[in-house]
């Protein structure tokens, strides 16, 4: 079973960010409908997503509720672009592995393929 970690890194506000989200989160949903071990890690500005997908009116929210399961989001920088609180709201878990961030390392060493966007 192949293990995925899907990195959304881009930061909403243009159409080429929201291309990358919506490729981020259709990875996720491909690999979680092919009883894949899935993992998406909203980090760095991508953090932004979280609120905005957790909103009903959201083009891509439906799809970000199939994959939400999987979805965590980067402390240290949900903090640093000031959307903690929103992610909170929205329900989105939080990832602390290495000094507030996800570890990407570990997930490295656990045989994950990392895919960024």
């Amino acid at each position: 079973m192949p293990k995925i970690a899907v990195l959304l890194l881009a930061e909403p506000g243009t159409p080429e960010a929201m291309g990358r989200m919506a490729n981020a989160l259709t990875v996720a949903q491909e690999g979680k409908g092919a009883g894949d071990d899935v993992r998406l890690l909203l980090d760095g500005a991508g953090t932004k997503w979280a609120p905005e997908l957790a909103n009903e009116e959201h083009k891509y929210h439906r799809l970000f509720e199939d994959v939400r399961g999987h979805a965590g989001a980067c402390v240290y920088c949900s903090r640093a672009y000031g959307v903690k609180d929103d992610i909170e709201a929205a329900g989105v878990d939080f990832v602390d592995e290495y000094k507030g961030h996800p570890s990407v390392r570990q997930l490295i060493a656990d045989g994950y393929e990392v895919v960024t966007f």
